[in-house]
């Protein structure tokens, strides 16, 4: 009994992880695409193309506690077809990775980029369910 309360736990626990508040599938990646290209994906024209586009987003893809990283990358490797972890291996800059320019609070609100998305009806049903199971089960 203890081992489904468990696997209910951690499928709620996935369920429950935060989305992204970016709208990464309408975004424009030719700004990658046109500069980072293959077979050498040379990396001065792919690391600047690649902050070009990412550092407006930046707060949001280096939060912990949401999915944007992981869509973001899903999308430019969609687009971009790339190698995997091309960018991880080829844009350092320091030990914390790429430095990103300050940018005004507003730069990233000026394409529409950034969307508040309220709990979509299939999460929550989802949600409710495993709740519902682990009521059952404990």
């Amino acid at each position: 009994m203890k081992k489904h309360a468990c696997v209910l736990i951690s499928l709620f626990c996935l369920i429950c992880s935060a989305g992204c508040p970016i709208s990464f599938e309408f975004q424009n990646y030719t700004i990658i695409t046109s500069k980072c290209k293959g077979p050498q994906y040379p990396p001065d024209l792919c690391c600047q193309a690649f902050k070009d586009f990412a550092c407006p987003f930046a707060d949001q893809i280096n939060d912990l506690s949401n999915d944007c990283a992981t869509t973001m990358f899903s999308y430019i490797n969609l687009y971009g077809k790339y190698p995997p972890g091309l960018f991880a291996s080829e844009c350092r800059e320091g030990k914390n990775g790429l430095e990103c320019p300050a940018l005004p609070p507003e730069s990233a609100n000026d394409s529409g980029s950034l969307l508040t998305r309220n709990p979509s009806t299939p999460l929550m049903l989802a949600t409710s369910f495993v709740v519902l199971l682990l009521t059952r089960l404990i």
